[in-house]
């Protein structure tokens, strides 16, 4: 027993394709989408602490490098079938929760295997780190949303993705660094030239409007 096999699990995510079984100009793997996640919530977390709030810096990078540690056990599912029921989203997370479990018992020493509870757990919380890791999720799959729409995609299921990943940002609209996003960063995005900018910019108000 040792760690050879958390390590070697990191090249497992390098595989794991986002958004899998639909046509995109740009692959994004779950490796890539955790990094991304972590450099977002850096710049989050900075906003947070600007605005006078206290971050748990430690729990705010393990929270979001390890996200989506556990999708090397059952793949990144598509989001329709993932979220298709309230049954088979519970049933889905208790397989991902008791493999993740038989894997810590089976491959991380007895000494550390608390601290991988707490850092492969959920991480997306009423805290203000597991709201953040909530946000830029989020926000990385608007943008990954954003590059296929931007490009040309046909599939529709990429203005669905974004629409949902804004109203979830949007949820947590009280929040600094969501303020911030809001009125500094998606006006940049939608101000991109590309041809369905007037389409997306009126999708955009329509789903601000809506919160």
């Amino acid at each position: 027993m040792g760690m050879h096999q958390y390590i070697q699990g990191l090249g497992n995510l390098e595989t794991l394709r986002r958004a899998p079984g639909f046509f995109k100009y740009a692959e994004h793997s779950v490796a890539a989408h955790s990094f991304k996640v972590a450099e977002i919530a850096q710049m989050l977390g900075d906003i947070e602490e600007h605005a006078g709030n206290q971050v748990n810096w430690q729990m705010l990078y393990e929270k979001a490098l390890n996200h989506d540690y556990t999708e090397r056990f059952i793949g990144d599912i598509k989001t329709p079938v993932k979220y298709a029921t309230p049954a088979l989203r519970e049933m889905l997370a208790d397989v991902e929760e008791s493999m993740t479990e038989n894997f810590i018992q089976n491959e991380i020493p007895a000494e550390y295997q608390d601290i991988y509870r707490r850092r492969l757990g959920e991480g997306k919380d009423e805290t203000l780190e597991g709201q953040i890791l909530s946000i830029s999720d989020k926000v990385d799959l608007l943008y990954e949303s954003f590059g296929e729409i931007e490009k040309g995609n046909p599939e529709r299921v990429f203005v669905n993705i974004y629409t949902e990943s804004l109203s979830v940002i949007m949820s947590f609209e009280a929040r600094p660094s969501v303020q911030y996003f809001l009125k500094e960063i998606l006006p940049d995005m939608l101000n991109e030239e590309f041809a369905d900018r007037d389409m997306l910019k009126k999708l955009t108000r329509s789903v601000m409007a809506k919160k």
